[in-house]
């Protein structure tokens, strides 16, 4: 409906009017043609909260904004590992926007997160592609139900601040599909964003805002994206050849330079038609944020409430020996550290909000008797003895210990990465201080991404608070008593330090070239298949309860390309307390049996269940192609491989609680290989015309086989069972079988490889 009504008004405008409409009219706002009914748009940071500047505006969030509720950032938001969740959050934020007048909110970020110390880590939601989609779909879509558009972003390939304005992501295109587009395009084809940002970097050489290869030839004609691309901010460096390569409109304003479209055009460097593609994008968009504007207030003490909720719902139990949590009331607590006092709840740059109100930890407590407080150490990095003295005094009077430790702001914003993933060295050393003479200790971290825990051994609980919003002490403290039974689940590995993480080799590249030298083998893909001990693996999560799984059914033990297969499981608790337990399904698949190197397990499926003591649900999925695909470059398209495959119910990326092993049929796409007699044998199987002829003469090479004793010697050989399917004969070339087997004529080989040429 808008689509169409764009064109027609495209139709009725000069050339400079559509030039003036590709750049935005000032910071946030889109160009306007009052009179042909083409309204601005106004646009606003950010993915957890409204950051809309009624003064001077920038778009690093230096300057103040409007009162808006402070919701969890992605990073705490995603370890809920509920859809519901992400879909709460997108219905309040689009109630803050309505009442302010935005039409567009930019957000949310999903990009993955490929290294532990990415300044933006906190703005995206896993190192995972399917829980990233699948949380940034339900999050559009709540969003965009409520009237306000989505901006998608940063498509794509942008996974770290170090020179972003400047780098080239060179990705295999196996690695791109598979990892790195695949949350895009789960949530384009699901959720419909109004807009998706072009990020600043360059991928293949060419920046994504000129890049028609990722703006229409994959995000329109082969996702079906009918919204408009937008630049992120500043980061078009040639008007031309944006519109030219799909970006629709060039944020912030640039009219300076609205004349260059207009004498591009007029010479003939760029062709009206793509100009007109480009308004039409802008028009319908404005159309549609005009037909979706209401009049409405915000309750913020509302807002607060539904920031506490989604808090609750997300925070990690990470660690609990001994049942030291819940905290017992009658027990004396002391709580130590700055962040009690100055909460760490959000990050800086462009997402940074104006929070309604941020409770302290001491005000959340009130009054208890029970409960005392000592700063121990500040934000600062600087070890005060007389302030550390004091806390380690109070510490061994105290029956329990709370330390609130976490990264200062000054260490996580956009703009810059982390250089380390270790905490401040005061707090480090004023935890193992205060484990040596109190046992009963409880660390609360707020950081937004990765951190490395030298005293995890040496305290019996962790609490993941991450940046959980405005409401993070009202949270905390509902699950340091019990009043919350935590559900939190990691989004992400926590490896034992940095030197252990997946990229830490070629993150963040040399220069402006960023080579993700890692491939497919990002986070948990690449410690759980090389078995490689984390501190705590992606999907881990307790709770003051405990859960059972049994009655894994798969409903077929073959699978072929093209159908769908159920698995369900049942899930009890087994515990004295209603809680939340979550199934994660993977798709596992050991190193060497399909001959394609992929990752020893794959998320694939995941929901959240709420239980009473003794009730058990049975949860049911469905796994479809996508779930046993791998994206193959020489037939540039996702193929499902054939071998032996198991479906999992995992408690976390390491540890397999059920499984059941499945058959899965090899499927053929024509990839224009050419065959020959040095085709190895396991290649010419994946073609139906090359199984067909093996299996027509396998039994003269066994007979062959069986004559030079090789059988016996193959039965013989230990660990045969482990070997993969292509090492051995199944490398070799089809010239070895020719020599195996004279009695075919030669006749047989010429018209064998002409017919599997002929595609």
């Amino acid at each position: 409906m808008y689509e169409t009504k764009a064109k027609e008004i495209v139709k009725t405008l000069t050339l400079e009017e559509k030039a003036s409409l590709t750049s935005g009219a000032e910071m946030f706002a889109t160009s306007c043609l009052e009179e042909k009914g083409i309204a601005s748009v106004f646009m606003s940071d950010g993915p957890h909260g409204l950051r809309k500047q009624e003064g001077k505006q920038d778009f690093m969030g230096k300057n103040e904004s409007v009162t808006a509720t402070c919701f969890p950032a992605a990073c705490c938001v995603a370890s809920s590992f509920d859809v519901e969740v992400a879909e709460k959050l997108g219905r309040g934020l689009a109630k803050n926007c309505q009442a302010e007048s935005v039409d567009v909110l930019l957000g949310p970020g999903i990009n993955i997160k490929r290294s532990p110390l990415c300044g933006r880590n906190f703005e995206y939601f896993s190192e995972d592609p399917y829980l990233a989609g699948s949380m940034g779909s339900a999050y559009v879509k709540a969003l965009q139900a409520e009237g306000i558009g989505a901006s998608l972003k940063h498509y794509v390939a942008n996974n770290q601040e170090t020179r972003r304005r400047t780098s080239n992501s060179k990705v295999s295109e196996r690695a791109m599909r598979e990892i790195y587009l695949s949350a895009f395009e789960k949530v384009v084809k699901e959720a419909k964003p109004w807009t998706v940002m072009a990020s600043y970097n360059k991928v293949e050489g060419t920046y994504l805002t000129e890049n028609r290869k990722y703006l229409v030839d994959i995000l329109r004609k082969e996702w079906g994206f009918d919204g408009m691309v937008v630049s992120d901010w500043a980061a078009v460096h040639d008007r031309i050849a944006a519109v030219k390569g799909g970006c629709a409109l060039t944020m912030p304003g640039d009219s300076l330079h609205d004349h260059v479209i207009v004498d591009a055009v007029k010479s003939g460097a760029l062709e009206e038609r793509l100009l007109d593609e480009a308004c039409e994008q802008i028009v319908a968009l404005s159309l549609k944020a005009q037909a979706n504007r209401k009049k409405t207030s915000y309750d913020m003490e509302e807002g607060h409430r539904l920031a506490v909720e989604l808090a609750k719902e997300s925070l990690v139990l990470l660690k609990n020996e001994g049942d030291l949590l819940p905290l017992d009331a009658d027990k004396k607590v002391l709580v130590v550290g700055a962040f009690a006092e100055k909460a760490r709840y959000q990050g800086a740059g462009s997402s940074h909000v104006n929070a309604y109100k941020v409770p302290t930890l001491q005000e959340v407590v009130g009054n208890c008797p029970n409960v005392s407080f000592v700063e121990g150490f500040g934000m600062e990095d600087s070890y005060d003895e007389k302030k550390a003295q004091e806390a380690v005094n109070a510490a061994k009077k105290a029956d329990v210990v709370v330390v609130m430790a976490g990264l200062p702001p000054i260490m996580e914003s956009e703009g810059f990465d982390r250089y380390t993933m270790k905490l401040p060295r005061c707090q480090n050393r004023l935890i193992t201080e205060l484990a040596s003479v109190q046992k009963n200790i409880t660390v609360v971290l707020e950081n937004g991404g990765v951190v490395e825990m030298p005293w995890a051994d040496e305290v019996p609980a962790i609490v993941e608070a991450y940046l959980a919003g405005e409401g993070v002490n009202e949270a905390i403290w509902s699950v340091l008593t019990g009043q919350t039974n935590p559900s939190g689940h990691l989004a992400e590995s926590f490896p034992l330090c940095y030197e252990d993480s997946s990229a830490y080799l070629t993150w963040p590249g040399e220069g402006n070239e960023v080579t993700y030298g890692e491939d497919i083998f990002v986070g948990y893909r690449n410690y759980s298949s090389r078995k490689q001990r984390v501190r705590f693996p992606f999907g881990h999560g307790l709770s003051y309860t405990t859960f059972s799984y049994r009655d894994l059914f798969v409903e077929r033990n073959r699978y072929v390309a093209g159908q769908t297969l159920e698995a369900r499981v049942t899930v009890e608790n087994t515990g004295k307390r209603a809680g939340k337990a979550l199934v994660q399904l993977y798709v596992g698949c050991k190193k060497g049996a399909t001959a394609i190197n992929r990752p020893v397990r794959e998320l694939r499926r995941f929901e959240k269940v709420s239980l009473q003591p003794g009730e058990s649900k049975t949860v049911i999925f469905t796994l479809d192609q996508r779930c046993f695909s791998y994206w193959d470059e020489g037939a540039h398209a996702f193929r499902v491989p054939g071998g032996d495959y198991t479906i999992e119910i995992c408690q976390d990326a390491a540890t397999v609680l059920l499984q059941q092993e499945i058959t899965v049929e090899d499927e053929y796409i024509a990839s224009g290989q050419k065959y020959d007699l040095m085709t190895p044998i396991v290649d010419v199987q994946k073609h139906p015309l090359g199984k067909e002829f093996m299996e027509e003469v396998q039994p003269m090479i066994d007979a062959v086989i069986a004559r030079m004793d090789m059988g016996k010697a193959s039965a013989q050989m230990p660990y045969a069972e482990e070997m993969p399917k292509e090492l051995g004969l199944l490398s070799e070339p089809l010239q070895t079988i020719k020599r195996m087997l004279p009695m075919l004529p030669e006749e047989r080989w010429e018209n064998l490889f002409q017919e599997m040429n002929e595609e």
